[in-house]
């Protein structure tokens, strides 16, 4: 969950690095939907009341690495010290929310406005075109009200 020098219409440092010894997460503010998996999972990891609020070295890193793919939007992701970066899930699915949100796993590629592609293994895309974080819902329109 975004803190008050995370929010998304003034991220911090976007995607932010929380490095451990053997786990990094980042945290991208402006695709956070507040789904809580992450606190949610593993509080002793994930604390928006604590700075920092991610605090990798908090748990093991593969129980660190299952509740960061909870997290639905991909706002959240891992990189194990001796490991690959997190791979997508196969295969791909794409659900619609009850809001109409596109909710994507897999191995991914995203293309925003500015023609930028992106790989991702998870994100969640606006449907209704009014989100400010193109292509990914940011809950401003009519799909972020499930």
């Amino acid at each position: 969950m975004p803190l008050e020098d995370e929010h998304p219409q003034h991220p911090a440092q976007d995607p932010k690095p929380y490095a451990g010894r053997h786990v990094t997460v980042t945290y991208e503010s402006a695709r956070c939907l507040h789904a809580a998996e992450c606190v949610g999972g593993l509080p002793e990891v994930f604390d928006s009341g604590q700075r920092p609020w991610v605090r990798p070295d908090g748990a093991a890193p593969e129980r660190v690495a299952e509740v960061v793919r909870r997290c639905p939007s991909g706002a959240l992701q891992y990189r194990l010290a001796d490991g690959p970066a997190e791979e997508g899930d196969r295969p791909t699915s794409v659900e619609r929310s009850s809001a109409g949100q596109l909710v994507l796993r897999g191995e991914l590629s995203v293309t925003r406005p500015d023609g930028t592609v992106l790989r991702e293994t998870r994100a969640v895309l606006c449907a209704c075109g009014v989100s400010g974080n193109q292509p990914y819902c940011d809950h401003s329109g009519a799909c972020g009200d499930d």
